[in-house]
């Protein structure tokens, strides 16, 4: 039977590196799930793989849109779902890749949106309940409890209810859920590093360049890496306030992945090992290689 492979995990765990492994051990082909690797605009600040790092590996879903324009999950769902149909026709692995749980959820599971703006009145919902009825949708949310507009915002742009979305554990496919996972203070490490890296690989040249075209759009406001140097820029805190945000965030972040993934889905969780990275290679492939 045709199976879905789906790597998860906290940011900077080894994600991409190895889907590129198991594409080539199993004619794969790698899908985006990380919402921000979506837009063209962004790529050292999202980590996004480079054409060299592809290795000629087919990847889908990157790059669709301008960070000017919106995207949605209900366009992910329907562009996921044509990519995965087209993969397993061309006889090959689809390998779902990314931190982004809540694309992950309505890509494979019986996740259905309306086709109608919900008629639900919100002001007969107080912060508490809107907060709740978000974390329900998308726990790893950092939608603040009492900032109403973005919590309506939110519902509104999802276009769904309790009622609607409460018990959707269906999986469409068969999937096989890989995730990847560190000690707390180790993954830590590896963050503050990877952000040091991505500074030096031009993260603020990058960022800079959206803020002197004077681009303001939510997507760039709200991603990590970006929002905090458009602190730098307008001159709100020093660059190195910004870094060390961007690092906290990050943290934050990872933190927030991990709730998202062990109460919406059942992973089968890999330590990586940082020093032979191969061998965390071996352990999935031998568990996959039992499960396929």
């Amino acid at each position: 039977m045709d199976k879905i492979i789906v790597i998860v995990g906290p940011t900077g765990v080894g994600k991409t590196k190895l889907s590129i492994a198991l594409a080539k051990k199993l004619n794969g082909a790698i899908i985006n799930a990380d919402s921000r690797q979506i837009y063209k605009e962004l790529n050292i600040g999202t980590a996004k793989i480079t054409e060299t790092a592809k290795e000629n590996i087919p990847h889908y879903l990157f790059d669709l849109k301008s960070v000017m324009e919106d995207y949605s999950v209900f366009e992910y769902q329907q562009a996921g779902r044509q990519v995965i149909s087209r993969i397993f026709k061309q006889k090959k692995t689809p390998i779902i890749v990314g931190g982004t749980g809540l694309y992950i959820k309505a890509l494979l599971y019986d996740y259905q949106f309306k086709t109608e703006e919900s008629d639900i009145n919100f002001d007969d919902y107080n912060n508490e309940k809107l907060y709740k009825m978000v974390k329900e949708i998308n726990p790893a949310s950092n939608i603040h409890l009492h900032n109403r507009r973005r919590l309506i915002n939110f519902l509104r742009r999802n276009n769904k209810l309790k009622n609607d979305y409460q018990g959707n554990q269906k999986l469409l496919y068969p999937v096989i859920f890989i995730g990847l996972t560190l000690p707390r203070d180790i993954l830590y490490q590896e963050i503050n590093a990877r952000v040091d890296k991505m500074i030096k690989d031009g993260l603020i040249e990058e960022a800079k360049a959206l803020y002197n075209q004077n681009i303001n759009s939510k997507v760039v406001l709200n991603t990590i890496g970006y929002q905090e140097l458009y602190q730098y820029f307008t001159g709100r805190i020093t660059k190195e306030e910004a870094i060390a945000l961007i690092k906290q965030n990050s943290r934050r972040y990872a933190k927030r992945q991990y709730t998202w993934f062990n109460n919406q889905m059942t992973i089968n969780w890999f330590l990586v090992d940082l020093q032979n990275f191969n061998n965390t290679i071996t352990a999935v492939m031998t568990y996959l290689n039992y499960h396929l």
